[in-house]
Formats: structure tokens, sequence, C-alpha cells
């Protein structure tokens, strides 16, 4: 399929709504939004994957329009956003949209001239590499469990550079947790690549198949595991998917598949329910309609989620959710390995919630200890050695504490009676510690 024609969507309809191009302002005429009203249904019937529904959501435009439900739209752009409200109220598919862009309706035949299209294809490559092509964030949690993540997933013909730069970076984690969460979506060949590091090369495995119409005629495709990626394949380790009420289309799909195929164990919350491949279609010369075109199916039972989201094995509040994904993937680390329970539970104190200690216990604490003092700095504790050095300490428990920025060692208080008498440092080699209170 052709990238430049079709995408699973980045966005949910309002950001398209919030990019158009501004339109002539001047007031529309009730023949006007008649006009506008009967071109996008029939731009509807030609396109929507469901022809039959197509024509009922269709007439439902025109008996909202009879009703006056559009009298108050003045503008294209209010009117564009009542249409779009409709759309999705009759269809239940949040892949649907009106825009005004005057512009991109001028140009859209005109997308057929190769110097053209060259151009756009530029600003398309520099407005994906200022958001560094969706790659938001890549870093190691405590425990050596991977981290990716991916705000949308940007077209892999731009965006390969990055996407292998990024799987050879999480290569050599014992686990990998992907963050889809906030992810609007995007181009199903880059889920399509990040998921063939999962796989085994040389075996076959869809990880989806599709449908979808292209200028009336049907096309039917599929995506397998690819044969060849720029990294190491993460085959036999644990993976996490973190989803949310916002993860959306391509995001879903990445998850739903992986779930699907039982390579992946999802944390969060249900996803929003945009299962469908679109497109973006001119209506007259101002508006566009962003469409769903075709309807996309998982390998195992053919299904998709269209309407419904997918739902994780792990049902959390999204917030909660890399926390929680950590401390599966940790255990799950351990259970393949047992020689790294030591650095598992040395890690689970700092995934717990953690305690909020009342001023009289911070203030307790306060004092000289052994080459060091802890002192109480706008509600915070501060740990201070050779008189240059400071950190602020973060309570794990009571009396336990992490020192920012260190990995390898926390503070322990310890009390004689209701007094604290020392500060042990426990090493995260198991080995200890003390200076002992010196006021």
């Amino acid at each position: 399929m052709n990238n430049k024609r079709w995408t699973v969507l980045m966005a949910a309809a309002t950001a398209w709504l919030a990019t158009v191009a501004a339109a002539d302002e001047a007031p529309l005429s009730a023949a006007d939004k008649r006009a506008v009203v009967e071109r996008l249904g029939q731009t509807l019937e030609a396109n929507y994957v469901y022809p039959d529904k197509a024509k009922t959501i269709a007439a439902t435009l025109l008996r909202n329009l009879d009703a006056g439900n559009y009298d108050a739209a003045s503008d294209r752009r209010a009117l564009a956003g009542k249409l779009s409200d409709d759309l999705i109220a009759a269809s239940n598919d949040l892949h649907f949209a009106v825009g005004v862009d005057p512009e991109w309706v001028a140009d859209y035949a005109a997308r057929q001239d190769p110097v053209r299209a060259a151009a756009l294809r530029e600003t398309e490559r520099a407005d994906e590499a200022r958001q560094n092509f969706g790659f938001a964030g890549l870093r190691y949690l405590e425990g050596n469990i991977a981290y990716v993540d991916l705000t949308h997933f940007a077209d892999p013909e731009l965006a390969y550079d990055a996407a292998a730069a990024a799987m050879r970076f999480i290569e050599n984690g014992d686990a990998v947790i992907y963050d889809m969460r906030y992810n609007n979506g995007g181009h199903l060949e880059m889920a399509q690549l990040l998921a063939s590091q999962l796989f085994r090369g040389d075996k076959d495995q869809e990880l989806f198949d599709y449908y979808y119409n292209l200028d009336g005629r049907r096309v039917d495709r599929g995506q397998w595991v690819l044969p060849a990626l720029p990294a190491k394949r993460l085959t036999g380790k644990p993976v996490y998917v973190l989803t949310g009420s916002t993860s959306f289309s391509a995001a879903e799909w990445f998850a739903y598949t992986l779930k699907k195929l039982g390579r992946a164990t999802l944390v969060g919350e249900r996803t929003a329910g945009g299962a469908h491949p679109v497109d973006r279609k001119p209506v007259g010369r101002n508006f566009f309609l962003q469409v769903p075109i075709g309807q996309i199916r998982d390998p195992v039972d053919r299904g998709d989620f269209e309407g419904q989201g997918v739902t994780p094995d792990h049902m959390v509040p999204s917030a909660d959710a890399l926390t929680v994904a950590h401390r599966l993937a940790l255990a799950e680390v351990v259970k393949a390995d047992p020689a790294k329970r030591a650095d598992a539970d040395w890690v689970t104190p700092t995934l717990a919630a953690r305690p909020q200690l009342p001023p009289a216990a911070l203030k307790s604490i306060t004092g000289r200890y052994e080459g060091r003092r802890i002192d109480l700095v706008g509600g915070k504790l501060l740990y201070t050695w050779r008189e240059r050095f400071r950190l602020a300490l973060e309570p794990l428990g009571s009396d336990l504490f992490e020192i920012e920025g260190v990995r390898d060692f926390r503070f322990r208080i310890v009390r004689k009676g209701a007094k604290v008498s020392a500060l042990e440092r426990i090493n995260r080699d198991g080995t200890t510690d003390t200076y002992a209170r010196l006021d």
C-alpha cells in the first residue's frame, strides 16, 4: 500500500481540526450547507469501509440538516466541527473527521506531480525529525529493563535510521517495555518493523491482515515478520506494552496483535477503539473528509477491536502502568534466571508507593553524622558530605531512604529507643557501613 495515500493516522479527529488552513470565512448560506452535506454523503458512500452503513450515515446527516442542527454553524470551521461530531456519533468510529483546508483540496490533484510530491516529502521529513520520528524516550530501567516511549508511528521510509538506533539500543535488555499510553497511531509499517524484533526471522509469522478501498477497487494485504532487521532479535525476552484511553489506531494494533500472538503482556487501561485504516478525501473546494476505508484483522481469529478498544491483561490506571509493568518484568526476569533475584530485590522497594513522612519525623533525622550531615530544607532532607556534595534523600519507608541519582547504596536510619543513633549505608552488594550520630 502506498504510504503517501494511506496510514493508520497519528491523531484523533480533533488533531486534524487544530491544524487546518484558514478558509474564506464568508457566511455560509443554507444552499452552501446543503451542498456540503450532500457532497459529504457522496464521498462517504464512495469510500467508507461499510457501504450499507455509509448510506444510513449520509441520510442521518441530511436529516440533521433538515432539522436545523447546522443553522448555528455560520462559518466553515463550525460546520466541519458539527459534521465531525455527527459522523462519530452515527458510526461510533473515532477516525472520522471533517476539516477545512482549501489549500490541501486545491493541491490534491497536483500531488501526482513528482516535483510537488518530493517537496511535500521533504517537508514531512523535517517535521518528523523535529519530533525525533516519534521516539520520545529510550532508557534502561533498574534491573536491565529496556524502555521505549513512542508518541506515534512514523513512516519507516523516513524514520528507518531512528528506528534502527532504537532497536539496537534495547537489544541488550533482559525485558522490554513499550509505552503506548499516549500514542495516537501512525504508519502500520513502523509497527511491523518494531514488532518484527520480537519474533524469529526464520519462521513465517503474520502480524496484520487487512483490506482497503483504493480508487474503487478492493486491495487485500498482509504484513509479516520481517526476515532481516538492523538489530538483534528479542525472542524469548519478556515484553510489556503500556496502554491508555488515548492509545489509538496503530498503537492499539501493536498492542492487540502482540497480545493475540502471546508475545506481550498489556498493562494499563482499555484503549480508544479505533481499528480501521483511513484516508483523506476532498469534499467540494474547501472541505475534506477523513474516512475509514478498510478493515484490519488480527492474525489469529481475524477479529478486531473497533469501537471496543483493547483490554489489557492488567487493568490499572494509566499513570501507574509503568511501575506495575516494571515490577512484573523484574519478576519474570528472576523466574527465568534466579541468579538475578538480588538485583530485583534491590529495585523492588523503589517501585512501591512512597510514604509521606510528617515534618516531625523528618526533623528527627537531621543532624551531624561521622563525615556528613543531614539538613531539612524546604520540606526535603538534604544529605551533605565533605561540606561540598549535596543530594536529596527520598523515603522508601519510614527509616529507609534512597539518594538522589545514586544507584549503588541507600541509607537506613538506626534508632536506639526513640532517638536516632546512626546512619547506616546499605550497599547494593549487601555490605554495610555505619556512621554514628555526633549531636
